[in-house]
């Protein structure tokens, strides 16, 4: 089904962060949406404000009048949702055209410039800095993000630009369904073994990924990645990292909570870039935003102010007290390596400090694979406090807890196994130096109670 043919969308889980990105896309175009979504949320609350018909039962009956056409009607599902799923089997039985949410997402590559980012870690912060320098230069862009920008209050742009900023998800292959005109890639650390079952499958996935690249287009490319790309012929490659590579930074400063650093680059290189979120690990993920802005147009003085302007991303390095007294931040990082980048840029920003994390482990399948890794990168704080496994899509697997993660912490570190519940009368009875919440399931809704929590005690 063409676009321009839709009428109404219907989405199968609706309340996810990615779903909700392209159910403001049609919303903004005048069509009937609606959906289902097991609970309600913050987020789908949201959405039935904006216009989206919005319900939480398992049930046909309540499917509206305009989504029961084949003809006119999209349906979109994410790969969580359950086979068996009632209204997902009445729209496969009824002969409706059922889409993943990134078959959608290719649809637009192939009608937009598609600006995508994958990779394991780094990529909801680098496509939504990238998003915002674009969407305040003279080239402006559309913009399907992982998270909600803090300049934008949403994860979504949209405008009459022919640029869309994506970020490109490597869970269930989704990725391979997009036509990047370019693309970064940041990380290739292997995750999601459940749907890949080895690294090298998953390093093969990557590669694919890079096969799919418009031949006018461009890869950009961290350096020193395991994986081997295959480009297209006419597509070009650009490597980049922190201090060395195509794209890369000099002369940085960090002084004073303010990070200031000169973007090098084989265009032009762009002197006394000031980070709008001093974090360390923001540098990196700035250069590669940076550098595909600049490979599409955007001109030195919009890198300069968009990387000035940018307010990060909600549950990404997400503060939400800072003061000298008390630290206290909210992080999405749910894979080892992104714990060892957040806590290795915690430890750079507060040095002299006690920090402790409280960590609520995502998958089962992720705690099986990587536990030690797990427990590598949090033995780097000074307190682990870990709560149970957030399952997610998952049923238990037999002797996976977070007491795996505990047993294999390293000696010196203090620690705690609690149940979530217990997670407030923790934080209400204890003082904190700096505190961060970890992890990608839903300790995040206890955070607003927690900050009010820490600042009654100021």
């Amino acid at each position: 089904m063409e676009i321009k043919d839709i009428k109404a969308v219907y989405f199968v889980g609706a309340g996810g962060i990615g779903m909700s990105a392209i159910a403001r896309y049609f919303l903004k175009r005048g069509l009937v949406v609606a959906g289902y979504d097991k609970t309600p949320s913050t987020l789908t609350r949201q959405l039935e404000q904006e216009g989206m018909l919005v319900h939480y039962d398992e049930d046909v009956a309540q499917i509206p009048a305009a989504c029961l056409q084949p003809s006119s009607c999209l349906v979109v599902y994410t790969p969580a949702i359950p086979a068996e799923h009632a209204e997902l089997q009445y729209f496969r039985q009824h002969g409706f055209d059922i889409q993943k949410r990134a078959q959608v997402l290719g649809t637009l590559t192939r009608q937009h410039r598609g600006l995508c980012v994958a990779g394991t870690h780094g990529k909801t912060t680098t496509s939504t800095m990238c998003a915002h320098i674009m969407h305040q230069s003279h080239l402006d862009c559309n913009a399907f993000l992982g998270g909600i920008s803090k300049n934008y209050g949403t994860n979504y742009i949209l405008s009459d630009s022919d640029y869309v900023v994506i970020e490109a998800d490597e869970f269930d292959r989704s990725f391979h369904w997009l036509r990047p005109y370019m693309s970064v890639i940041t990380s290739t650390d292997p995750d999601h073994l459940d749907i890949y079952g080895t690294k090298e499958a998953y390093l093969e996935s990557f590669r694919h990924y890079t096969e799919l690249i418009q031949p006018e287009g461009a890869l950009i490319i961290h350096r020193g990645l395991e994986m081997q790309e295959h480009l297209s012929e006419g597509v070009r490659r650009y490597d980049y990292s922190l201090s060395e590579g195509d794209f890369h930074a000099e002369n940085i400063r960090i002084d004073n909570g303010e990070i200031t650093f000169d973007f090098i680059s084989p265009i032009q290189s762009v002197s006394n870039v000031e980070l709008g979120q001093p974090i360390p690990i923001n540098i990196e993920n700035g250069i590669a935003a940076m550098a595909m802005a600049q490979l599409s147009g955007c001109t030195a003085d919009e890198l300069r102010q968009g990387m000035k302007t940018y307010g990060g991303v909600e549950r990404r390095f997400d503060f939400k007290i800072k003061t000298p007294q008390l630290v206290f931040l909210s992080d999405y990082a749910h894979h080892p390596k992104e714990i060892y980048q957040s806590v290795r840029s915690i430890r750079e920003l507060y040095k002299d400090r006690k920090i402790t994390a409280i960590f609520q482990p995502h998958l089962y399948t992720r705690t099986r694979d990587f536990y030690g890794d797990f427990a590598d990168a949090l033995s780097l704080l000074d307190e682990v406090i870990l709560t149970e496994i957030y399952p997610a899509r998952e049923q238990p697997i037999p002797g996976v807890t977070s007491q795996l993660i505990y047993d294999h912490l390293r000696p010196g570190v203090e620690k705690q196994l609690i149940r979530k519940d217990d997670v407030i009368p923790l934080v209400e009875s204890r003082t904190f130096d700096v505190l961060i919440v970890l992890g990608a399931g839903d300790l995040d809704n206890m955070v607003p109670q927690m900050t009010a929590i820490l600042e009654s005690k100021m």
